[in-house]
């Protein structure tokens, strides 16, 4: 596949500009012959998470396909499952651009993106055109005007509409570039969070006659008491699995280089030390009670097994992807 020839030449362009042109061309081209310049066959991998049959352990993070727009793509790129969102309640514009900045050196992105996305009925009907069979994640969380206090609200009422279309429910509390959605990570919020949330699944389950697993999204920036404290949280409120990481607010391994010091999360190689460590201790503190995916700097089969072998049953990739392109899917399946 010649994506090293293509990266060469979309680099030299604004990330946005360029995510959003690779956007559109993917939408487009989805369920159309001219998947053919990405489509790949990859190995089948059984793997079976949370009471689903995954088709190959490697998943598409939430965050590239945020409106739903290029299900079908990814899904002829190889990926076992892809993950769509996060989507609001409300469209929204999120940060100030530019938002996004490339570095290079280090495998590495900082984001500020802010949850931009349509909303959440514009995804519904982007699903519900993709007509997709495969296993699909919606990754959903709060608008960035919602108060902290009423942050619930925003998660049921995205939850409601998307439950009969997911496969799986990821409740995002752990993205930097929305104020206070971190707070969302602790104690009696969390709690109050995770079981307003179970009550709904409930509900929903009763009326659509069939159980959608939750799971919930954490930052890679907690010690280990903060990470045994949402272990039992999610264990206590019978939560389905949960993803670490998201990206992180640290910025080992990029000081110096160019946009280091810009605001937002940072994700690719410098993260994946902190992610796999979150891993290892979310794995202790759960004892098996629920599975793990594993994200953050996953750019090899030997990353994706660190991973694994620090207690993960799936893997995601978002920036290694970028760097890589589709081959990174078929390299990864191939050596798990």
């Amino acid at each position: 596949m010649f994506y090293p020839a293509i990266r060469k030449v979309l680099f030299q362009f604004d990330p946005e500009a360029i995510h959003e042109l690779t956007i559109k061309g993917l939408k487009n081209t989805g369920k159309s012959p001219l998947n053919l310049f990405y489509k790949q066959q990859v190995q089948n991998k059984p793997v079976t998470v949370m009471g689903i049959d995954f088709p190959n352990p490697v998943g598409l993070a939430a965050g590239l396909d945020k409106n739903g727009e290029c299900i079908n793509a990814f899904a002829a790129m190889g990926f076992g499952f892809v993950e769509i969102g996060t989507i609001t309640p409300r469209p929204q514009p999120g940060n100030d651009k530019p938002r996004i900045f490339r570095l290079p050196k280090a495998n590495a992105v900082i984001n500020r993106m802010g949850f931009n996305n349509k909303g959440v009925d514009y995804l519904v009907s982007q699903v519900q055109a993709a007509n997709f069979k495969g296993i699909l994640g919606i990754n959903i969380g709060k608008n960035k005007d919602t108060p902290e206090e009423n942050a619930k609200d925003d998660y049921l009422h995205c939850m409601r509409k998307v439950y009969n279309l997911a496969t799986y429910i990821t409740v995002n509390i752990s993205s930097p570039n929305t104020p206070g959605l971190r707070s969302l990570q602790y104690g009696d919020a969390l709690n109050d969070l995770l079981s307003a949330l179970k009550a709904e699944q409930k509900i929903l389950t009763e009326q659509y006659g069939k159980y959608i697993p939750l799971a919930v999204k954490i930052a890679p920036d907690l010690n280990e008491e903060e990470v045994k404290s949402i272990a039992k949280s999610l264990i206590d409120n019978q939560i389905d699995g949960v993803i670490a990481t998201n990206t992180t607010l640290s910025r080992e391994g990029v000081e110096g280089l160019e946009f280091a010091n810009e605001q937002g999360g940072l994700s690719g190689e410098p993260v994946k030390d902190k992610s796999t460590q979150v891993i290892k201790l979310l794995s202790a503190a759960l004892d098996k009670k629920l599975p793990i995916i594993g994200v953050g700097g996953i750019a090899s089969s030997a990353d994706a097994n660190e991973k694994i072998l620090a207690g993960a049953s799936l893997v995601q990739v978002y920036t290694g992807f970028i760097y890589q392109g589709p081959p990174l899917i078929k390299t990864i399946v191939n050596g798990l």
